[in-house]
């Protein structure tokens, strides 16, 4: 392990950081409530994006209340460091498991995620209350751009330049072989380390998958051709977010950086929409644990820097790549792209066990947080096994 080229990182924001923000929170200027259809409760209410009965309540919620110090400190009592690859800082989550037999594991998040989605179960990966489970010595970077590692400063960093510096990164902290896991972009991710890195990459779980382009919908079932119908619906019809970011994440970025409460109600549509709630995404996460990911984007000045990663890598998912390395796939009923599973067999050649569960959203690890440990315990587990 090189440890000189790892140094231990401490996040803490200023005082006057904190202030500054409750103090453009009280000062936010605000639109008038939304018009939509039909009487409330219910997902009418958002159809216009974040009702403003929700956003004030939100907002006053994090200016009087919400404790940024907390999570500091469990990002410490995790582990963080940084190191430099290719030129950029990265900064990585390690939490070595206390268990002989544990597996290295890379655990790479999206957008509009972040290593919050992570530290509620990082610590039952790496040292797991049943003794019989398997155990992971746990990283967890944040991408470029994102978080507190380093805002590229030239274009290049994408997926595939991504999933090379992870290889770097497992093997600086003495990690030559380990097991990924990801999902939106870090499923993306996870799926480029499988194809490209086969003698590094022991096998991957992933929530995203992606078959090559151009194939049937023939002998689909029933299930899959909804899926496949819902996912043309979401790319045509809801994702004006990904098409702004891909093409203009400048524009953009100028409100997600200077307004609290901007990056605040873009993030938050994100979580309401693709969750698997009826109505409010607080239904099945915290305020606090989104909070969480919207101070470290605004703390950290990231917006922009992190909605550069759809100019660097929309559509980009090479048509050709196939992933031999054993693979473990789980969609998620209320995800937002669901491959069926003959697809995903078109590119995971050795798909060893799928998953498909009744429950939980685009953010499992946040929603549906027990079942996703036992999910992704299990998952690598067939992984290994087909290994051994």
């Amino acid at each position: 392990m090189h440890t000189a080229d790892v140094q231990a990182f401490d996040a803490h924001a200023s005082d006057a950081d904190l202030e500054e923000l409750r103090a453009r929170l009280a000062a936010a200027r605000l639109p008038e409530a939304e018009t939509v259809y039909g009487a409330p409760p219910g997902s009418g209410r958002w159809d216009q994006g974040v009702p403003l009965e929700d956003l004030v309540e939100l907002v006053s919620y994090w200016r009087t209340t919400y404790n940024w110090r907390s999570f500091e400190e469990r990002l410490d009592r995790i582990g963080q460091f940084r190191t430099t690859i290719d030129g950029l800082g990265i900064h990585f989550l390690h939490r070595r498991s206390t268990r002989s037999d544990a597996t290295p594991l890379v655990m790479t998040h999206g957008w509009p995620g972040s290593i919050a989605e992570f530290v509620d179960v990082i610590d039952e990966l790496a040292d797991p209350s049943d003794a019989d489970a398997p155990a992971f010595h746990v990283v967890a970077p944040s991408l470029p751009g994102f978080g507190y590692s380093d805002k590229p400063a030239t274009t290049g960093w994408g997926t595939e330049k991504i999933a090379a510096a992870w290889v770097q990164l497992m093997a600086r902290l003495g990690y030559d072989e380990f097991l990924a896991h990801g999902g939106d972009w870090g499923g993306n991710i996870t799926t480029v380390l499988g194809g490209r890195f086969p003698t590094n990459v022991l096998g991957i779980h992933s929530t995203f998958a992606q078959g090559p382009p151009g194939l049937t919908t023939d002998g689909l079932t029933a299930t899959e051709q909804r899926w496949a119908e819902e996912t043309h619906d979401f790319w045509h019809q809801r994702a004006a977010y990904a098409k702004q970011q891909t093409t203009r994440p400048q524009t953009i970025g100028y409100s997600l950086v200077d307004s609290p409460v901007g990056l605040l109600a873009w993030i938050v549509d994100k979580f309401a929409e693709w969750s698997d709630t009826d109505d409010s995404p607080f239904e099945t996460i915290s305020r606090d644990r989104i909070l969480d990911d919207v101070t470290l984007y605004w703390l950290t000045r990231t917006g922009a820097s992190a909605a550069r990663i759809y100019y660097e890598s929309h559509d980009s998912l090479d048509p050709d790549l196939r992933i031999d390395v054993p693979a473990a796939i789980t969609m998620y009923p209320r995800d937002i792209e669901k491959c069926p599973r003959p697809w995903a067999r078109q590119r995971y050649r050795q798909l060893v066990r799928w998953r498909s569960p009744d429950a939980g959203g685009h953010f499992p690890s946040l929603e549906v947080s027990e079942y996703f440990v036992q999910d992704l315990r299990e998952g690598l587990a067939a992984v290994l096994a087909v290994r051994r």
